[in-house]
């Protein structure tokens, strides 16, 4: 018994030395007050990739390609693109990844997002 409560102490400390890799994507600088705190008080247990999208955008967007990547990967995504169009379809091709999104604030009809009060 003693030596399982040592694996398991053994597996967190390994688990907490590989940082988990969080992939922002946002619009004209509208997630980089998150990103900061992330990086200060995260203690180096997050690897941070961020995508942004600062040009101007149209109403409507049908087709996203244009503006996000179509290969990418992460232990999940944080979303605080402003344009409905594209956070839709980054839910979507998160569903498609089975990478966790999370959308703060946003009304998804996919319920692959997770979508906590702002």
């Amino acid at each position: 018994m003693e030596s399982d409560n040592i694996c398991s102490k053994a597996d967190r400390a390994i688990q907490i030395k590989i940082p988990q890799r969080i992939l922002v994507f946002q619009q004209n600088g509208s997630a980089e007050s998150k990103i900061a705190g992330i990086r200060e008080f995260g203690q180096g247990l997050f690897d941070i990739e961020v995508i942004s999208i600062d040009e101007p955008l149209p109403g409507l967007i049908e087709d996203s390609r244009a503006y996000l990547p179509k290969d990418f990967s992460a232990d999940v995504v944080l979303d605080f693109l402003r344009h409905p169009d594209l956070s839709l379809d980054l839910a979507r091709l998160c569903h498609k990844k089975n990478i966790p999104i999370v959308a703060s604030g946003k009304k998804h009809t996919d319920k692959w997002a997770f979508k906590p009060p702002t």
